[in-house]
């Protein structure tokens, strides 16, 4: 696996964020419908916080971000894109591992949505998170505190 790190957002990295959303969510927008060559990009600069987002760096360059939205009983993990070209090379894995990591310390729940038929779910349910709903676009998945999952288990 190449060498990664994370790095804070700032407001000057929407654009290459936008531009990478467009990218990465393409294959699934398209095959639901949903694909809007303006939309795509307007959307990630309507809902971008820097606050809350990571640039994920490889060799230096941008590769990649990850958004971890705190809310009122979760954070929301958004934004989540790796380039194309570092994917399946595990760093999609250690990035979110590393974020699940930090939300485990705290006892945090932590929530996302993921469009139907995403080869991306199959991340997330590795990784411990679980379908909560769902509706013909979307996919909700929820992910307990590694802490909780385990006291939860040894109680049944």
């Amino acid at each position: 696996m190449a060498d990664w790190e994370l790095r804070p957002a700032s407001a000057a990295d929407v654009e290459a964020v936008a531009e990478l959303r467009a990218v990465v969510m393409r294959p699934d927008l398209e095959r639901v419908g949903r694909y809007d060559e303006r939309r795509v990009r307007q959307r990630l600069r309507d809902g971008f916080t820097p606050a809350h987002t990571w640039v994920i760096e490889v060799g230096g360059a941008f590769a990649g971000c990850v958004a971890l939205r705190p809310a009122e009983d979760a954070h929301w993990l958004e934004h989540f894109y790796l380039d194309p070209r570092w994917q399946g090379a595990g760093i999609g894995t250690a990035v979110l591992g590393e974020l699940l990591e930090r939300c485990d310390r705290d006892g945090d729940l932590v929530r996302l949505n993921v469009l139907q038929g995403s080869p991306a779910r199959r991340l997330y349910e590795r990784l411990g998170f679980t379908l909560e709903t769902e509706d013909p676009v979307d996919v909700f998945m929820v992910r307990e505190p590694n802490s909780a999952r385990y006291v939860r288990e040894k109680a049944t």
